[in-house]
C-alpha cells in the first residue's frame, strides 16, 4: 500500500490520462483489501495476475510455500465481494491508441496467469504473436524496456515488491506524443510496508525482502 500511494502520487504529478494495472493487486502486502479499494476508486483498469487467480480458487499448487501462506492469509482479509471483483479481472487489455496498439498481460500473451517471460526469452516471437506495437508484462517483478524494430516489450516491474536488487517502486510510463516507454523508479517506506506484514504474521523473510529488492 505504502508503494502504491507513491507511485499514484507521482502519476497524479505527472497529469497522466489513465493508469492500467498488470496484475496481482494482491499478494505479499498486508493490505490487500485497501488496495482492491483503490484500484476500483480510481477506475484503474487491470488485468489477472496469479496471486489474483489463487486467492480466488485457493488453488497454491504452482506456489512455493511462503508465497502459499500469504495466499491463505490473503483469503482471510477480503470478502466475497472483493473476491468476485478479482475473478472479474480479465487475462488481457489490448489498447488502440489512435492507430498505436498496446497488449497488457500479466504473464505472457502465451499464458496470461503463469508464464515468466525475462529480457533473454524470444521477445520478439511474443510480440509478433499478439500483432500489436508494443507488449507490457509484469510478473517476473524485473524491469526491461526492449527496442524491436519500432516495437517495444516491456516489463514494469513491480510497484510493491521488485526484484532486480533495487528496492524502489518501479512502474512503466508511457508517452503516447513519442510513443516510447520509460521505467521510473520511486523511493517508498518499504520499512512501514515490512512493519505491517510481519504484525500480520507473514513470514519474515517476506518483509525482509522489501530493503534488499530480491
Amino acid at each position: 500500500m505504502e508503494a502504491f500511494k507513491t507511485v499514484l502520487n507521482k502519476i497524479d504529478s505527472l497529469e497522466i490520462k489513465q493508469i492500467y494495472c498488470l496484475g496481482d493487486i494482491v499478494g505479499y502486502g498486508a493490505n490487500p483489501k485497501k488496495c482492491i479499494e483503490l484500484i476500483k476508486e480510481r477506475n484503474i483498469l487491470c488485468v489477472k495476475g496469479n496471486h489474483d487467480y489463487a486467492v480466488v480458487s485457493g488453488d497454491t499448487k504452482r506456489f512455493n510455500p511462503l508465497a502459499a501462506d500469504v495466499i491463505s492469509r490473503t483469503i482471510g482479509m477480503l470478502d466475497e465481494k472483493e473476491k468476485k471483483y478479482l475473478d472479474s479481472l480479465p487475462e488481457k487489455i489490448v489498447l488502440k491508441l489512435q492507430d498505436y496498439k498496446i497488449y497488457l498481460v500479466h504473464g505472457s500473451p502465451i499464458n496470461a496467469i503463469w508464464e515468466y517471460v525475462y529480457e533473454d526469452s524470444d521477445l520478439e516471437y511474443l510480440v509478433n504473436y499478439t500483432k500489436s506495437n508494443s507488449l507490457v508484462m509484469g510478473h517476473t517483478h524485473i524491469p526491461f524496456i526492449k527496442r524491436i524494430g519500432d516495437r517495444f516489450v516491456v516489463n514494469a516491474g513491480a510497484v510493491g515488491q521488485p526484484r532486480d536488487n533495487n528496492p524502489k517502486a518501479s512502474f512503466a510510463l508511457f508517452d503516447q506524443t513519442k510513443s516510447e516507454f520509460e521505467i521510473v523508479r520511486l523511493d517508498y517506506d518499504f520499512k512501514t510496508a515490512a512493519e505491517k506484514m510481519l504484525k500480520a504474521g507473514f513470514p519474515q523473510f517476506l518483509a525482509q525482502r522489501l530493503f534488499l529488492g530480491v
